[in-house]
């Protein structure tokens, strides 16, 4: 990997009340990796996403992208694919409608790239299924080929295996080292051992919103 430092958690600390959530936690992703957060639910990973892509603000610490402080020189992160939680798609129109009406928000209509987006992921773009009629394991291939479309430098993804069958995992592991291997820096949190160590350059874990240890 390059020693380039692209997202940098310093001593980030978050409460809601009485609860700690985030406990002086401290991570450094360089470019061309892919970096695991490994911990049961409850243990701080989802809100440790969400501040670090400026959906949560910290109450003491630090995040930088690409050397910029989150909250001081930008608002929010604006160049990363993210999957946190479970998208809201419309779930009346057909996958490749989904993704051409978000994809359009900052792109122009390039279908030829929606298509190959989505047969990446493992799904037909021609279909006319709506997405409401998706399995989990589908929406959740469907929100991985929404985090990757845009070519962004970044992906943040939160148990982006949930859902999918052992094919699907296999799949989107094959998708995530390419990924890697173009230079993407992969931030995932997953309670599955088996992916952060298979996928995984550096991974950390969590418990009750402290950094236990790093390894790998």
């Amino acid at each position: 990997m390059a020693s380039e430092e692209i997202i940098q958690v310093i001593d980030a600390q978050k409460k809601f009340g009485n609860n700690t959530v985030l406990d002086k936690v401290s991570i450094t992703c360089k470019k061309g990796g892919i970096y695991g957060i490994a911990g049961h639910n409850g243990s701080g990973k989802t809100v440790l996403f969400k501040c670090i892509c400026g959906f949560l603000h910290l109450d003491q610490g630090e995040i930088r992208i690409n050397g910029k402080c989150l909250k001081k020189d930008f608002d929010m992160i604006d160049n990363a694919g993210i999957i946190i939680e479970e998208p809201a798609f419309l779930r009346g129109w057909s996958g490749i409608k989904n993704l051409e009406f978000l994809y359009m928000i900052r792109n122009p209509k390039n279908r030829k790239h929606l298509n190959n987006m989505m047969e990446k992921v493992g799904l037909d773009p021609d279909s006319k299924k709506r997405v409401g009629q998706y399995s989990m394991g589908m929406r959740q291939r469907l929100a991985i080929a929404q985090a990757i479309m845009e070519n962004q430098e970044i992906l943040i993804l939160d148990e982006p295996m949930n859902g999918l069958d052992k094919n699907g995992v296999a799949d989107m592991r094959k998708l995530f080292l390419e990924l890697r291997g173009e230079g993407k820096t992969i931030l995932m949190a997953s309670h599955n051992k088996e992916d952060i160590d298979i996928l995984c350059d550096e991974v950390y874990e969590m418990d009750m919103g402290v950094m236990l240890k790093l390894y790998k």
